[in-house]
């Protein structure tokens, strides 16, 4: 049983972890604390390492890393001063091993949840297609919590890419976001959006039902434990009543 739950904020983000927190301990039977970004208080002289080993490399190789000096000292500027970071792809399973052997020895097991949100972007290798998908979340101890995957790994509807590249063709740069949502018919989530904190609250609680339970996502995608593989379908499940499928009503 999960009797206690860390969240560690990502100061980079728009993501409000004291909100989160404060909606999570409503919903479950277990104390509910919040600490600064996880990155900076674990941090040692070899994370920067870990991570660049974590690098994904190529979309279609499930070989990761690139420990080169250059890598590493970019790994290391990118932890210390992690508004210059992005534009990389992370091997999901790879960091949430690095970081798992970096909590405190007494806090490493089930019983304590460790659940950082954080500002990179993460992935998990896929068999059944041969290459890497990025991830909202990564399930585990600890669950990671990618907001730029919120944003980046649910597909947003064709006509979104269809509109933003008419607009590259044209002006030759990205346009800008109050086109695209006046553009595209659909609801979906782009950097920044307002919406982030309540939209992950949903992730945070699957992190703790999979530990609970041992079972992965809800089959039905009106529920916020559900795992929408697009943009719409996450603010369905999200955002938009109900919260919960009748078989998860509990958590209400």
């Amino acid at each position: 049983m999960v009797e206690e739950v860390t969240l560690y904020r990502a100061p980079t983000t728009v993501a409000d972890a004291d909100s989160i927190a404060e909606w999570l301990a409503e919903r479950i039977d277990a104390s509910v604390s919040v600490r600064d970004r996880l990155l900076s208080r674990f941090a040692d002289d070899t994370l920067p390492e870990a991570f660049a080993a974590a690098r994904v490399l190529d979309p279609s190789d499930p070989e990761t890393g690139n420990t080169m000096l250059g890598i590493v000292r970019y790994e290391q500027r990118a932890l210390e001063h992690p508004e210059r970071a992005g534009g990389v792809l992370y091997d999901g399973l790879a960091v949430q091993q690095a970081l798992w052997g970096r909590l405190p020895a007494e806090e490493r097991s089930l019983d304590h949840l460790h659940v950082p949100l954080v500002d990179r972007v993460l992935g998990t290798w896929g068999d059944h297609d041969g290459r890497w998908h990025k991830r909202v979340n990564v399930l585990g101890q600890p669950t990671l919590l990618s907001v730029p995957g919120l944003y980046e790994a649910p597909a947003k509807p064709e006509q979104y890419y269809k509109e933003k590249q008419k607009h590259a063709l044209l002006s030759g740069d990205a346009p800008p976001r109050e086109v695209l949502e006046n553009e595209v018919d659909g609801d979906f989530l782009v950097a920044d959006d307002p919406r982030t904190t309540d939209a992950l609250k949903g992730y945070v609680l699957q992190a703790v039902d999979y530990l609970e339970t041992g079972e992965g996502f809800c089959d039905d995608d009106r529920c916020r434990l559900s795992n929408p593989h697009r943009q719409p379908g996450v603010v369905e499940a999200q955002l938009r009543e109900p919260e919960f499928c009748p078989e998860h009503a509990h958590y209400e």
